[in-house]
């Protein structure tokens, strides 16, 4: 498939309900709404595809990118291109799943941990921060838990929320599982109180860091 030809077909699976729900979580209004499965059985017919995948990026459409993520291939990048990737999407499902199917498998993503922590860009700011979640989560040899904690102390009161919920994410896996950082991590979250409030749905588990600490923590028991 060609470009417009993949267009026309990402056209014809739009749903208003998908679009709406998209434009209520802040998406911009550049989509079709379609949904995820529909994004995943045309990636598959699709296959791999360095060009179209490139090629669909540059049209910014939220479904087009989507699209995009799953037929690139993460090594055949170089760290610009990802880079930029991750500064130029916005949209958090859309950035979520650039993490989850580039960043994460893209050979040597250490080296951007560092740098886009401390970077003014949200997007690079919150990309970087799930990388910490995941070295902490995975692979934390090397990493200073202590010294993170003392950022996460710090910084997270005033990020911007983009880049809030990575480092929730990051002091949540800390205190699951770290248990000598624990009581320093729930300590944190009850100080901060951040997403206290926040909305969940029947059966899941809330973002608010005490909480998640605990329940992930009983579920290992």
């Amino acid at each position: 498939m060609n470009l417009q030809e993949t267009i026309s077909t990402l056209k014809s699976l739009a749903d208003e309900k998908v679009r709406k729900q998209h434009l209520k979580n802040g998406a911009r209004e550049n989509l079709y709404g379609v949904k995820m499965g529909d994004i995943r059985v045309l990636a598959k017919k699709i296959k791999s595809n360095q060009t179209l995948a490139l090629q669909l990026w540059k049209t910014e459409n939220i479904d087009a990118r989507l699209l995009a993520i799953l037929i690139l291939k993460a090594k055949d990048l170089s760290p610009k291109d990802v880079e930029d990737m991750v500064s130029s999407e916005s949209f958090a499902w859309a950035a979520d799943w650039l993490y989850n199917y580039i960043i994460k498998e893209y050979p040597d993503n250490e080296q951007f941990r560092a740098r886009w922590m401390d970077s003014d860009d949200k997007m690079l700011a919150r990309a970087g921060w799930s990388l910490m979640s995941g070295r902490i989560a995975r692979q934390p040899e090397g990493i200073n838990i202590a010294a993170i904690l003392d950022r996460l102390e710090a910084e997270m009161p005033s990020a911007a929320p983009e880049v809030q919920w990575t480092m929730n994410t990051t002091l949540a896996q800390i205190g699951i599982h770290h248990p000598n950082h624990r009581a320093r991590a729930l300590s944190i979250g009850e100080k901060l109180g951040i997403y206290c409030d926040y909305p969940v749905s029947k059966g899941c588990t809330s973002p608010f860091a005490p909480i998640w600490i605990n329940e992930m923590v009983r579920r290992q028991k």
